[in-house]
């Protein structure tokens, strides 16, 4: 297990499980290349009783030859022919591991599963019968099922109202890497970048581990973004393509979805989005948009003191924010278009929304920085409905100890300074906030910065806590 970065909440429910005294049933779910195989494989040592991955786009006759194959690898017998059905495959499994010493546990490993449920194949329906028949009857199987299609695995598995129904023991989803994590697989690399860049790919990719590996160690943030998301044949230029259909089977409108809130940075309510979209806000709508957040590609945020219903929903996969805002329409055969427009307006425009995301993916780090980890909170946004123009405010994070940080979030290249003009504008928004909102807890102006604040008079007047990027970078 040296060799897994972070993961430390995961592992802990993985040793949790191994030391069982029944039988488990693991669902992993999470986004693509997110790392459920990697942590996997690497926790049990590529130890496993039985392993299978399931065949991308194949029909139930080459999904069962795969299982052929592999039971008779695995097990280094020869069966002469396929099983006929998903109900003899699971047979000949259960053959093999009851002929296994009964005192040592059976770890079985089904990776990509959904797309071993093909149509009309009655896979479901035989992996109910190898669980809840034999499976359960025994202290010493560990099923561990994984799947990118996180709809799949919630709605088919997870949520199964079958024979499967409350039959997952334990349900993992498996998250990007923070940006400790981030710097920590980097570094593992023999990787020099500075927080300063580290940051600025992971406003480009994320903390997708498959995309940080691809970094290399003697280049540049911007020389790697150019490299992999403006170069023909880099991998991050065609890799959109692949997300949705990966993930759902009928992927056109949660790509709808994503295409919408990619256009508004401040996110939309539901309401807005079928309007964008078309899609009806019934049953579909609510389908689509628990899918894609459950998939890590986009976040619900609480108003300030408004209803559920008015919830905003925003675009949080950094890949997919780059991609729609900078690679989809770019030609790969002009060279350096990434590098030649550094400190454009429209790379200055995307740092200060994507830094914004940073900081939402951060709320934890935040808090420990503001020395609040342990007090109750409750994260949302605000708009003003009265100020002209619309006073907003990011990230507002009401504490239980009757104080409010209003959060400005400020992406620069050096120390932030405070000037006259934005310290009127800043007194404005806190007033504005409390006339609104009437609310009687003491205001805290927050700024979460790159560098920090420049000192000078405005800071000292209006800023009550000045927080670097560094904090950011905490576990």
């Amino acid at each position: 297990m040296e060799n897994i970065i972070g993961r430390k909440k995961e592992i802990q429910i993985l040793d949790k499980i191994v030391a069982s005294n029944k039988s488990e049933f693991v669902a992993l779910y999470g986004r693509r290349r997110v790392g459920k195989t990697y942590l996997v494989r690497e926790y049990f040592n590529y130890n496993f009783d039985f392993q299978l991955i399931g065949l991308a786009n194949a029909n139930t006759q080459q999904q069962l030859l795969n299982f052929h194959v592999g039971l008779n690898r695995q097990t280094q017998r020869e069966s002469d022919s396929p099983p006929k059905n998903w109900f003899m495959a699971f047979q000949r499994l259960m053959d093999y591991l009851e002929s296994k010493p009964t005192q040592q546990k059976k770890i079985i490993f089904l990776d990509e599963l959904p797309w071993l449920d093909t149509p009309r194949s009655d896979f479901l329906i035989s992996l109910e019968h190898f669980w809840n028949s034999w499976a359960t009857n025994r202290r010493d199987i560990i099923l561990i099922t994984c799947g990118s299609a996180a709809s799949w695995m919630i709605n088919e598995l997870i949520n199964n109202h079958g024979g499967l129904h409350n039959r997952v023991t334990q349900r993992m989803k498996i998250h990007p890497f923070n940006l400790h994590e981030t710097e920590l697989m980097l570094k593992s690399k023999s990787n020099v970048l500075d927080r300063y860049q580290i940051l600025l790919l992971y406003m480009a990719m994320g903390g997708i581990p498959y995309y940080l590996d691809a970094v290399s160690s003697n280049k540049s943030a911007a020389q790697n973004i150019e490299e992999m998301c403006f170069t023909a044949g880099g991998f991050l230029t065609t890799e959109f393509q692949n997300l949705f259909a990966s993930l759902f089977r009928n992927a056109s409108k949660h790509e709808t979805i994503i295409f919408a809130l990619s256009s508004k940075k401040k996110g939309l309510t539901r309401k807005e989005i079928s309007k964008l979209t078309g899609i009806k806000s019934g049953g579909t709508m609510t389908t689509l948009l628990n899918e894609l957040e459950e998939s890590g590609f986009i976040s619900r945020y609480t108003q300030f003191n408004k209803k559920s219903s008015n919830m905003l929903y925003r675009l949080s996969d950094f890949y997919s924010l780059f991609y729609l805002r900078f690679i989809k329409d770019k030609r790969t055969d002009f060279e350096n278009v990434w590098i030649s427009a550094l400190d454009s307006p429209a790379q200055r425009a995307w740092t200060g929304y994507a830094f914004e995301q940073v900081c939402m993916a951060h709320i934890p780090q935040i808090k420990k920085a503001l020395g609040v980890a342990a007090i109750q909170t409750k994260a949302s946004s605000w708009r003003s409905k009265a100020s002209d123009p619309g006073a907003q405010i990011d990230l507002v994070i009401d504490r239980r100890d009757q104080v409010i940080n209003l959060c400005e979030l400020k992406f620069s290249i050096n120390p932030f300074s405070i000037s006259k003009s934005y310290a009127e504008n800043l007194r404005n928004k806190v007033s504005s906030f409390r006339d609104e909102t009437q609310t009687r807890k003491a205001l805290f102006l927050t700024f979460v910065s790159t560098y920090g604040l420049t000192q000078n008079p405005y800071t000292t007047a209006l800023v009550q806590n000045d927080i670097s990027m560094d904090a950011l970078f905490e576990a």
